[in-house]
């Protein structure tokens, strides 16, 4: 039984982070690039900019009510909070983001460096010193997004080569575990629409009376510190609806 979200996708709510300002004197999330996941906003409410860099250059993107933006793997982005910035993301791939395919725009001797990498990328305490721990994380990934961009601006997109290459060496462990992840996901819904196809074109509807309804009724995990804000998650694996599930059925009077 399919019980992940339509095409393999991930889901969640994300609240961008506000209050103390970046050294940009900017208010947001943490710089940051996937290696191998698409992602998409829908913006639910308030305004913002999500900053790119990627080889085709540096680009501000309004953020507003109604929204939908989206960018591919290689595109490092930033969200900056204008006021009450919350957006439904969507990112291919499910499980890979959650698995770690995302690398922040660290300075470079922390990206050659895999253990200070990841000191630096990880988030300590709780309450509010996991969140003062995500902003020392944040303006440390400024720091380097700000080298970035000033280096595009004067070297174009060989300058992003070495960023590029420091995020494929930090990743690399990772790969069997996201190829794995991908195959449970979105390879498994391409080849059940690949099946569903080749019926229908047979004349079968052999698929059709095995579908049930899924729900998720609340997220996973809850505001939840992430690089750009605090995310309540929705994860595949759905309960289906069976008929105990769904609200009774009034009867009608004859």
């Amino acid at each position: 039984m399919n019980d992940q979200l339509p095409g393999g996708v991930g889901i969640s709510l994300l609240r961008v982070y506000g209050g103390k300002p970046a050294p940009d004197g900017l208010v947001g999330g943490s710089p940051h690039m996937h290696l191998a996941c698409s992602e998409g906003y829908y913006v639910v409410s308030g305004r913002g900019t999500v900053q790119t860099l990627n080889s085709r250059g540096s680009i501000d993107t309004r953020l507003e009510p109604g929204a939908v933006v989206w960018f591919d793997p290689g595109t490092i982005h930033r969200l900056v909070n204008e006021g009450d910035l919350t957006i439904l993301v969507l990112m291919s791939n499910s499980g890979l983001p959650e698995a770690g395919d995302a690398v922040l725009t660290f300075p470079q001797s922390y990206l050659a460096d895999r253990p200070a990498y990841e000191a630096a990328a990880e988030l300590t305490g709780t309450g509010e010193t996991v969140l003062a721990s995500a902003m020392r994380r944040r303006d440390l990934a400024i720091e380097g997004f700000t080298a970035l961009r000033s280096a595009y601006a004067t070297d174009g997109p060989a300058a992003l080569d070495p960023f590029y290459t420091s995020a494929v060496n930090l990743v690399r462990p990772h790969i069997p575990e996201w190829r794995q992840r991908w195959r449970d996901g979105a390879q498994s819904a391409s080849d059940a629409t690949a099946g569903y196809l080749e019926a229908l074109e047979q004349g079968s509807a052999e698929h059709l009376p095995a579908a049930v309804v899924h729900a998720l009724a609340e997220p996973t995990h809850r505001r939840r510190p992430g690089m750009c804000g605090l995310l309540d998650v929705y994860v595949q694996g759905a309960r289906p609806l069976t008929r105990g599930h769904l609200a009774p059925q009034r009867r009608r009077r004859g």
